[in-house]
């Protein structure tokens, strides 16, 4: 073997090392991502997972909202990359404990019997305006002192809430997504699908409560979302006495 054959081959085994070596480090990498965003979603490898809806009031049928349905595409991206499976339920059909399944329950509580009664039982300092009559006060979020009205189009707020109920980093997480309009819902779970990373890296498996506000969704749909205020300690702590609102929130 001549040296210039010779240097070819060490040239193309080191090659191959460094292909293989690479290759290794990137599923390393992947799968490390992989097993934060299992953990932070509850969801490992062929776990269940529930998907709770409104059911339209004008029959028995399982009908949802088409913002609702973007929402719940948004759900279903992400338990899929988790490599885990949903089931759909009704709001009015799950029956589950809390902590079995990780749940993702979607909509407001004056349609969603489901969501009313995890935020009873785990959000008493928040009270929503179920209110059917027009009025600046319809579908309002009281949080605390805070009142946050909602300007249809313009203004409008929505809850993401992580809960574990103090069950340990063990029990499996109840999301909800918790809107003035369906179009709130479905923002929600946007900001949750590319803001996962940084909310584990912040929240690790704990219980957090986010205020979110959708700007201008008649121009910019579910895309602009800012984040008004983690709400967790207001939203855990029992609700104050009724009084007149300290403040009101309206954009500007």
């Amino acid at each position: 073997m001549t040296e210039d054959v010779r240097n070819i081959a060490l040239g193309l085994i080191a090659a191959g090392l460094c292909a293989v070596l690479g290759w290794l480090a990137r599923s390393y990498l992947w799968r490390r991502k992989l097993r934060r965003k299992q953990a932070f979603f509850g969801l490992p490898d062929n776990s269940e997972s529930l998907l709770v809806v409104n059911r339209d009031g004008g029959g028995p049928d399982l009908t949802v909202v088409r913002h609702d349905v973007f929402a719940l595409l948004e759900l279903a991206a992400l338990i899929k990359d988790c490599g885990a499976h949903a089931q759909l339920v009704a709001h009015d059909a799950a029956q589950q404990s809390f902590g079995e399944r990780t749940e993702f329950c979607v909509g407001a509580p004056a349609a969603n019997r489901r969501m009313a009664a995890h935020m009873h039982s785990l959000l008493p300092g928040v009270r929503v305006n179920t209110d059917p009559e027009p009025g600046p006060d319809r579908g309002a979020f009281q949080i605390g002192s805070e009142r946050y009205r909602m300007e249809g189009g313009t203004s409008e707020y929505v809850i993401l809430a992580r809960l574990t109920a103090g069950q340990g980093q063990e029990a499996r997480p109840v999301f909800l997504f918790c809107g003035q309009r369906a179009i709130t819902n479905q923002a929600a779970t946007r900001y949750l699908a590319r803001n996962h990373e940084k909310l584990a890296r912040k929240h690790g498996g704990n219980t957090f409560v986010l205020l979110l506000k959708v700007v201008n969704s008649q121009a910019y749909g579910a895309d602009v979302v800012e984040l008004v205020a983690d709400v967790t300690r207001a939203a855990q702590a029992p609700a104050p006495a009724v009084t007149p609102p300290r403040n009101s929130h309206r954009a500007k």
